[in-house]
């Protein structure tokens, strides 16, 4: 199978003149000028002569509510991406979006110029998260949005946050039952952070918001990442992209953010997976192999899960093999 490209551009807040508590898209993108329509050519061409040969590459516009946009300027922007559409340079354009910020008129104008992905930033599918996250929109939204979108022919991706106030694990793990009963092919999880001048910040400071713990949201994502990957949804970001400004004592207030969240997760869920598979196991001499891709995980962040197994007896060593599937594991002695 041929591998992803995207090329990003950021439009961070030209869109959303809805501010939600927890966003400073400035702060957490790391973005601190919005490029034109007539830039988007020059990012583009800049993008493509550092991509290898042989992937499908898209255009991707990030960072706000790309629909929000006055209809005049989306087409502009539009415009310029699909011209590498046209070429075959790219294979088309992926954007985010609110919820609200959908209808009919809108897809008919993506459909136009090569739209091929919309990804909605839904955060919760429950109302009183919402409600106190201020999103301004309901989960009747997220519902009708979603629908639409897979009746005009787009991949839907739906995009959320855990932690956000008033959430809870149990409201998050039906937030993801819900993105799984939508449709949705792809998502993206993000644990909500506390960011330098937003409305969660005030928030915080007053007492009246906790985020996560890092503890907390890993394991939280880790039964995420199951219910997706058990409805064959492909999750695409786990946790915020690194940025100059995603620092404490620059922009990050306080929060689960770690430039190795991913890691995390998924040495969390190996660690289930070899508990599993050695239960009832009576040899502590034993080697543990697993797919060459999934080895770094198996092993564990700061190779914790390697160091587990030793604190408990054994003597064990990993082995990657390119034939495995990505959570097959076989275990034998040594």
């Amino acid at each position: 199978m041929k591998k992803h490209s995207n090329i990003p551009i950021f439009i961070p807040e030209l869109a959303c003149p809805h501010q939600c508590v927890f966003c400073n898209q400035e702060k957490i993108s790391g973005t601190h000028s919005i490029p034109q329509p007539k830039d988007v050519r020059s990012i583009v061409e800049q993008y493509l002569k550092t991509i290898p040969q042989n992937r499908i590459i898209n255009i991707a516009f990030y960072g706000g509510s790309f629909t929000g946009i006055p209809v005049d300027r989306q087409e502009q922007y539009l415009k310029e991406a699909c011209v590498f559409i046209k070429t075959g340079m790219v294979s088309g354009i992926r954007l985010s979006t609110r919820p609200d910020y959908i209808n009919e008129t809108i897809l008919e104008l993506l459909k136009k110029y090569g739209v091929t992905t919309i990804e909605l930033g839904a955060q919760s599918t429950s109302r009183e998260v919402l409600h106190q996250s201020e999103r301004g929109h309901t989960p009747e939204d997220i519902q009708n949005a979603s629908r639409m979108i897979r009746t005009y022919g787009f991949e839907l991706g739906i995009q959320m946050m855990i932690g956000l106030p008033e959430d809870s694990y149990e409201r998050s793990m039906q937030t993801a039952n819900d993105i799984v009963s939508y449709g949705a092919h792809t998502t993206r999880i993000y644990p909500a952070i506390v960011v330098k001048g937003t409305a969660l910040e005030q928030k915080y400071r007053e007492g009246n918001y906790i985020p996560l713990s890092l503890e907390q949201a890993v394991k939280w994502t880790k039964d995420l990442v199951r219910i997706f990957e058990k409805n064959d949804i492909s999750v695409i970001r786990m946790g915020l992209h690194p940025s100059d400004e995603l620092v404490i004592g620059k922009s990050l207030i306080d929060g689960p953010f770690h430039p190795s969240f991913k890691e995390m997760v998924m040495t969390k869920i190996w660690e289930e997976i070899i508990h599993a598979k050695l239960k009832g196991n009576t040899s502590n001499n034993i080697s543990i192999s697993v797919s060459d891709k999934q080895i770094h995980y198996a092993i564990g962040y700061k190779q914790i899960n390697k160091i587990q197994l030793q604190s408990k007896g054994y003597k064990v060593r990993f082995a990657g093999n390119h034939t495995f599937s990505q959570y097959q594991i076989d275990v034998c002695d040594n």
